[in-house]
């Protein structure tokens, strides 16, 4: 699996990190190809083999129209760091690494998103301590992964407390060592999604591990996935069909693990996880109802996430969200996810 980046590497370039005519969206007024060719493959980064088990369990795989291999990672940064090097054609996100990559100077569009009514993770607390609300992180160790959803999840917690970076100590980790840090006392709070917030809980319960309370996470952000796409594929007519009907199976996929909770609770949180059956109802329960809203509805508040990175230091320029979207994918979701 590829490194992590480190901030250096990925904001390094700075050259080129904002040439327009590199960044922008190819021909977002024109509509896309919707031939694929024999033979036409993608390579999709996968997180926690979660878009793989959902694309398989649901049939949605076996109809698409390219030949689609699956490469799992923990955390944005390592997809990013695989774009990079010209190994993935698209990746499942938060609503991080797009920003990330176009710090990079990375042409990364976002082709899709899948948006919850629920809220993007949950903030563990190391066995042992107690905290009640978003206040009492000050003075607390907090898990931090720049480059990850966990990022602005973490800047905003801290803007609704009425805190800033310096009243806390932020812990830079890899997003894979967060459920060992919190555990094992490194940090005190660590934003966690799932699997993981509910195996900690289930498995440190009786060691005094502990949770935020839900009534803390009402104006956190809502869990947003993003599909994202290298340029390089979007520039190839092939490529950019079989990403148009990759999102139309998507979606497709996505349905079908709400319209039929019990076997996806089955195929992922039994089977790959290995939690019990009742462990992954709660989870799947708790994940919310899915929409897919238009790219173009999303510009504004990524705008805002991408304001809050940059008031926190961790980009050094003020990006235009427009850049990071390719609109010619909301007709398709326009027709598919009515």
């Amino acid at each position: 699996m590829p490194l992590v980046p480190s901030r250096r590497a990925v904001l390094g370039r700075r050259a080129t990190f904002l040439l327009p005519a590199l960044l922008a969206s190819p021909a977002l007024a024109s509509e896309l190809p919707r031939r694929v060719p024999p033979g036409t493959r993608l390579v999709a980064a996968d997180q926690n083999q979660a878009l793989q088990t959902m694309m398989q369990a649901s049939g949605e795989h076996g109809r698409l129209a390219a030949q689609v291999s699956y490469a799992n990672f923990l955390g944005g940064p390592a997809i990013l760091e695989a774009f990079r090097a010209g190994a993935l054609d698209l990746g499942i996100v938060g609503n991080t690494p797009p920003i990330q990559a176009h710090a990079a100077g990375e042409r990364i569009p976002v082709i899709a998103a899948r948006a919850s009514t629920e809220p993007d993770y949950k903030f563990a607390v190391r066995p042992g301590l107690s905290v009640t609300t978003l206040k009492d992180f000050a003075g607390r160790r907090i898990a931090y992964a720049e480059g990850t959803g966990r990022q602005p999840f973490v800047l905003r917690a801290l803007q609704l407390a009425g805190l800033t970076r310096r009243d806390v100590r932020l812990v830079p980790l890899r997003v894979s060592d967060f459920p060992d840090a919190v555990r094992g006392g490194q940090v005190d709070i660590a934003p966690l999604n799932e699997p993981h917030f509910s195996r900690y809980l289930a498995q440190w319960a009786d060691r005094g591990a502990s949770a935020l309370p839900a009534d803390q996470y009402a104006d956190l952000p809502k869990r947003l996935s993003y599909l994202y796409a290298s340029g390089r594929a979007l520039d190839d007519p092939a490529k950019a069909a079989a990403l148009r009907d990759f999102v139309i199976r998507w979606i497709a996929a996505s349905r079908w693990s709400k319209a039929r909770p019990e076997e996806w609770v089955q195929a992922y949180y039994v089977r790959l996880q290995n939690l019990r059956p009742e462990d992954g109802r709660a989870i799947e329960a708790s994940e919310g109802e899915y929409r897919f809203p238009a790219l173009s509805t999303l510009i504004a508040p990524h705008q805002a996430t991408i304001d809050l990175i940059h008031a926190a230091g961790d980009i050094p320029r003020r990006l235009d969200a427009r850049e990071e979207f390719d609109l010619r994918f909301d007709a398709v979701i326009a027709e598919y996810a009515a």
